[in-house]
């Protein structure tokens, strides 16, 4: 039995794909009554299909810009929970300006709550982006940018975080694998011993995972890579230097301190980045930056570097 258990798993799972979640569970309802009726399954079995559908039907959902921007509002408490926000006006005013220009030549302008971005009173090398447009950057971070076109960099950067939807794709994943879960947990209670499995709380502790990724472990050397790449063509729209990136990167790489808690434990190394981005093939030359943005610059972050 336990074989035509996930059997019928993987069944739904390829119908929901198909069809649509509704359909499926529709149908899911229809079939176990029927069987029910019939003999075929137990009241057991019945109840564990239709949580098993449930359950993978919730993995399978498509978020809502809405959810999106809360989840992004959560997971960004967290941050300011480790962080502390700082007070200093002008520097949180003119990083909007900049982050908001940015993020309208990027190919996600529009967001449920749009972008907001905010300075945190950290000399820790370090930057967030959360699925709900809400963009982090430390003190210590802005310090590593010698120009505009660098800090430009850093936040087209995380703006290609939230383009790509990295934040909502490790979510989405999680999802999937609670689903699965639940499927092996509930064959178990219905086809086999019921001590082996505990139905858990569908999804619980995703926002806990989200963060522990963002925060503790950082996104994957692909996400990481992609969001470069991202970068490169937002700074190009504007006609920001690509290559403050690479510049920035290596200013970090001789600020940051390894075994670290920030970028050298969440991020690939900057000496592998720049590799990446040179590798690709796009255009990083280096060109001069205009002076007005040198004293727009200096105006309002001087006084941190």
């Amino acid at each position: 039995m336990n074989k035509h258990y996930w059997q019928t798993g993987f069944i739904l799972l390829a119908l929901m794909t198909l069809m649509g979640c509704a359909v499926v569970e529709t149908a899911t309802t229809v079939a176990t009554t029927v069987g029910e009726a019939t003999g075929a399954i137990s009241k057991s079995q019945s109840q564990s299909i239709r949580k098993s559908t449930a359950a993978v039907s919730k993995s399978l959902e498509d978020f809502t810009p809405e959810q999106e921007y809360y989840i992004g509002r959560t997971v960004g408490a967290v941050v300011l929970g480790k962080y502390s926000a700082s007070a200093d006006a002008k520097v949180n005013a003119y990083l909007n300006v900049l982050g908001q220009t940015l993020a309208q030549v990027s190919d996600m302008p529009e967001l449920f709550g749009g972008y907001h971005f905010l300075v945190l009173d950290s000399d820790d090398i370090n930057a967030f982006a959360t699925s709900g447009g809400h963009i982090f950057i430390t003190r210590g971070l802005i310090r590593c940018c010698r120009t505009e076109d660098a800090l430009a960099a850093v936040l087209a950067h995380e703006i290609g975080h939230v383009q790509l939807r990295h934040g909502m794709k490790a979510i989405e994943k999680a999802r999937m694998t609670e689903a699965l879960s639940i499927l092996a947990q509930e064959g178990a209670k219905s086809f086999g011993s019921p001590e082996v499995a505990q139905l858990t709380q569908a999804f619980g502790g995703v926002i806990s995972d989200i963060t522990n990724t963002m925060i503790n472990n950082g996104y994957s050397r692909s996400y990481e890579y992609q969001a470069d790449a991202a970068a490169v063509s937002i700074l190009q729209r504007m006609s920001y230097n690509p290559g403050a990136l690479t510049d920035m990167l290596g200013v970090m790489t001789r600020q940051i301190k390894p075994g670290g808690s920030d970028f050298a434990k969440t991020h690939p190394s900057p000496q592998n980045r720049i590799a990446e981005l040179k590798a690709s093939g796009k255009s990083l030359a280096v060109t001069e930056t205009p002076a007005i943005r040198k004293e727009r610059f200096t105006k309002a972050v001087g006084h941190l570097l």
